[in-house]
């Protein structure tokens, strides 16, 4: 194993000191673990919470900031954080107007965030969840009951923080974020595995001529093993899925999305192959993301996410943005 660390045990704790030192728009408490922004709580408005474990950046802590969340909190690596960090950040951004946590749907996640909105409610704090499951993939996988919550993340924490920016109460953030998830799906594949530092080894073994189709963003396994084909042949795979699930149709916001260890230029190539796809049936991409935004560690491979627009979700998602990994508009 080759990595850029100093000790496997201490990943996290290092990284986030090194969030701290980057982003002054940020503050990280590390005897919580968790990352909010540096002026507090908004009175009157909404806190938005979400996490899950690290190894995903810039997802969740990159997406902290105006527009987006109040707070995240990075569990170790693929692992799930814990109800008491959960519970810390709901109380460090609830500015009166209760707290919406967005979870992804991995069972420890949803039962940490369960028990955390249980134990703030207790306190006083009002407490909406939205669970996010946009991956077709597969139904059930090796952390999950139903499917796994995936890229339509990104879209939910720019969109509803966009809402609640603009004074959504709880109920109506909630509301915005369940939209965005029913409109959205994601489908991913894995031309190589990911090595967790603690582990030292790759997480499940590909042949050089092997790819996994419908990889989950821990490794999970997916619904095929192929061989190895055309960009274009797999975003076929993809999109196909994606449509027989969701028929697409009028304009879509669609993001391309490294896991990790996919060079940017591949991205694009197959960005191109998304756009060709959609345009042959009748569908129009009027807003795009292509990098890496939910990752997987150093895994090479790529998720495809589509979410059917409306004009709401386009103002929103049109709307101003500033965290350390998205920003536009201010």
């Amino acid at each position: 194993m080759k990595k850029l660390i100093n000790s496997p045990d201490e990943v996290l704790a290092d990284a986030l000191v090194g969030v701290a030192a980057a982003h002054p728009s940020l503050t990280v408490n590390m005897s919580d673990r968790y990352i909010a922004r540096a002026g507090g709580p908004t009175a009157g408005k909404v806190g938005l919470v979400s996490g899950g474990g690290s190894g995903h950046e810039p997802l969740h802590g990159g997406f902290v900031g105006y527009g987006m969340l109040d707070a995240a909190c990075p569990g170790e690596v693929f692992t799930s954080p814990v109800p008491d960090q959960i519970l810390a950040a709901t109380r460090a951004v609830d500015g009166g107007s209760g707290v919406l946590h967005i979870v992804k749907n991995y069972t420890g996640d949803v039962l940490n965030f369960q028990m955390a909105a249980e134990l703030a409610t207790d306190e006083g704090v009002r407490v909406e969840g939205v669970v996010v499951n946009d991956d077709v993939a597969v139904e059930n996988s090796t952390w999950t009951a139903g499917r796994r919550g995936t890229g339509a993340t990104v879209f939910m924490e720019k969109i509803v923080g966009a809402a609640a920016e603009l004074g959504a109460d709880l109920a109506s953030a909630a509301a915005w974020g369940r939209e965005v998830n029913d409109r959205s799906r994601s489908f991913g594949v894995a031309l190589t595995p990911c090595t967790v530092p603690a582990s030292g080894k790759p997480g499940f073994e590909l042949g050089e001529d092997e790819i996994e189709l419908g990889v989950g963003i821990h490794g999970e396994p997916g619904r095929a093993r192929g061989r190895l084909v055309s960009a274009r042949e797999i975003v076929g795979i993809a999109l196909d899925a994606i449509h027989t699930d969701m028929p697409l149709s009028g304009e879509v916001l669609v993001m391309v999305n490294g896991l990790g260890g996919t060079p940017l230029i591949e991205l694009y190539v197959v960005y191109a192959a998304v756009a060709e796809w959609l345009a042959g049936h009748g569908v129009w991409i009027t807003r795009n993301l292509v990098g890496n935004y939910i990752t997987s560690l150093d895994m090479a491979g790529c998720t495809i996410t589509v979410c059917r627009l409306t004009p709401q979700l386009t103002y929103l998602w049109d709307a101003p943005v500033e965290t350390p990994a998205l920003r536009w508009g201010r």
